[in-house]
């Protein structure tokens, strides 16, 4: 009999944590995407998605300076002193270990790796990141929320992400921030192949032969965005408004999502 109860009672309490960690997964995106805001305020444009002499910016090609959006917010998220810790003088693979980490507002709660789980949108389809992309945070991009012209309420600000491989650190803007809108993928949707592979790469990231299966399995997972709740995936829009979308919404609603000026209208989602 008591066997049976914790049979009973281990999926519903385990529903019940998840069901937290997402509520705390949204708030954390609702900060963020206020940040985002706040910059707009003080300096009437949203940040730069990577700041970077020349492009396109690609993933596992280190060089040039490479800040993303998610350093320029710190002073808008109360992290002053960790704004003050980076060196701007040198370029982000310059600086100081102590920094590496990212603060946990980045962070999923449900992620089993930690590390950086938001991303902004840089383009509606796979693209390097570059200063003619149609999101709204991308090469030296300065955009203000009145060039939004679809619509703030139908434009994607910033979304979850499944941690990037060889891409680089949360405070730069690589595929580790910036990711395009062209499809979903999900921890639960994943093969058994490129589950076993992800897993292996993420937990052994810093020392995993980049030329290795598993490391080559991963490397062509699409660069989009996903998360680890195994039902949807929160996106920010640029209104602030933080939804948790079905991973089956329809791929050209997603796409519609990702372009800030197509024209298009976007159903519901």
């Amino acid at each position: 009999m008591i066997s049976l109860l914790i049979a009973l009672l281990l999926p519903a309490v385990q529903q019940a944590r998840e069901g937290a960690r997402r509520m705390q997964c949204r708030n954390n995106l609702v900060q963020i995407t206020l940040a985002l805001h706040n910059y707009h305020a003080a300096h009437l444009v949203l940040p730069p998605g990577c700041v970077n002499e020349t492009g396109p910016v690609k993933a596992g090609t280190p060089g040039g300076n490479h800040f993303g959006w998610a350093v320029q917010i710190l002073p808008q998220l109360d992290e002053v002193n960790r704004w003050n810790q980076f060196d701007f003088t040198k370029t982000s693979y310059q600086q100081a270990s102590t920094i590496l980490t990212a603060p946990s507002l980045f962070s999923c709660p449900s992620s089993p790796f930690g590390g950086q789980s938001y991303a902004g949108s840089h383009h509606d389809s796979p693209a390097p990141i570059d200063v003619d992309n149609n999101g709204v945070l991308f090469l030296n991009s300065g955009i203000r929320l009145r060039e939004i012209t679809d619509g703030k309420a139908y434009t994607l600000l910033v979304g979850e992400i499944l941690p990037g491989v060889f891409s680089g650190s949360w405070f730069q803007g690589t595929e580790a921030t910036l990711r395009h809108a062209g499809s979903f993928t999900t921890y639960g949707n994943l093969d058994g192949d490129a589950e076993q592979a992800y897993n292996e790469v993420i937990s052994r990231q810093e020392d995993l032969d980049p030329n290795s299966p598993a490391a080559q399995i991963v490397a062509a997972l699409p660069m989009t965005f996903g998360s680890w709740h195994t039902d949807g995936t929160h996106l920010a829009c640029a209104d602030g408004t933080v939804r948790f979308v079905s991973t089956h919404l329809d791929a050209s609603i997603l796409r519609r999502l990702g372009n800030r000026r197509d024209g298009e209208i976007v159903g519901e989602f």
